[in-house]
C-alpha cells in the first residue's frame, strides 16, 4: 500500500473511532419528570445537564411546552449567555430563569398556576460541541389541593414521635412526684409510730411511777 492509501486508512480509521465516541459526549439532561402543584402557586421547574464539553458562551436552553389537551408546542423560555423572557403569549410575565450555568443548572420558575398549564414541560440544552442529547421532559399536574404525599406522612410520623416523647416525659415526671409522695406518706407514717410509741412508753412510766409511790 503506498503513502496516499496509507493516508486514507488513517483518517477512515479516525473516522470510525470518532463516531463511535461521540455518543459518549452528547448532553444528559436530568428533570423531576413528574411536578403536581396547586393552582395559583409558583412552581419550580428543575433541569439540570451534564456536558463533555466545558460550559461556555455558547451553551443555549430552551424551553418548549406541549399542552395537555392538545394543540401546537408552545415557546416558554430561551437562555444564551442572558435569560430571554416570552414577550407574548400564554407565559408572559409568567416564567423567569433559575438556573446556574456554572453548576449545570437549566431550571426555570413558572408563576401563579394556572389549569391549563398542565401539560408537558421539555428543557433542551445545547453546549456545542455537545449540541446532540435526549430532551428532557416534565410533565406537570395542576391540582385544586394538594394532595396527602410523602411529606404529609413524613410530618405526622415526626408530630407523632413529638407527641410520644411528650407523653413520656409526663408519665416520668408524674411517677416520679408520686414516688416522692408516696415516700413522703410513709416517712410520715412512721413519725407518727414513733410519736404513739414514744408516748405510750411515757404513759407507762407514769403508770409505774405512780403505782410505787402508793405502795
Amino acid at each position: 500500500m503506498d503513502g496516499k492509501g496509507t493516508r486514507w486508512a488513517e483518517l477512515l480509521l479516525l473516522g470510525i473511532q470518532l463516531t463511535v465516541l461521540w455518543p459518549i459526549a452528547a448532553v444528559e439532561i436530568y428533570t423531576s419528570r413528574v411536578v403536581e402543584a396547586v393552582n395559583g402557586t409558583d412552581v419550580r421547574l428543575k433541569c439540570t445537564f451534564s456536558s463533555f464539553a466545558p460550559v461556555g458562551d455558547a451553551l443555549t436552553v430552551t424551553w418548549n411546552f406541549r399542552p395537555r389537551e392538545g394543540g401546537p408546542e408552545q415557546f416558554v423560555f430561551y437562555y444564551h449567555m442572558d435569560p430571554f423572557k416570552p414577550m407574548s403569549g400564554h407565559f408572559k410575565d409568567r416564567v423567569v430563569w433559575d438556573g446556574n450555568p456554572e453548576r449545570y443548572d437549566a431550571s426555570i420558575i413558572l408563576w401563579k398556576l394556572q389549569f391549563d398549564d398542565n401539560g408537558t414541560y421539555t428543557c433542551q440544552v445545547k453546549n456545542p460541541p455537545d449540541v446532540d442529547g435526549l430532551i428532557g421532559e416534565i410533565r406537570l399536574s395542576v391540582v385544586h389541593t394538594a394532595r396527602f404525599s410523602e411529606i404529609y406522612f413524613l410530618a405526622l410520623a415526626i408530630g407523632s414521635a413529638c407527641a410520644l416523647m411528650v407523653i413520656i416525659v409526663i408519665v416520668v415526671v408524674l411517677f416520679q412526684h408520686f414516688r416522692k409522695k408516696r415516700w413522703a406518706e410513709r416517712a410520715q407514717k412512721v413519725v407518727e409510730i414513733k410519736s404513739k410509741e414514744e408516748e405510750k412508753l411515757n404513759q407507762e412510766k407514769k403508770v409505774s411511777v405512780y403505782l410505787e409511790d402508793t405502795d
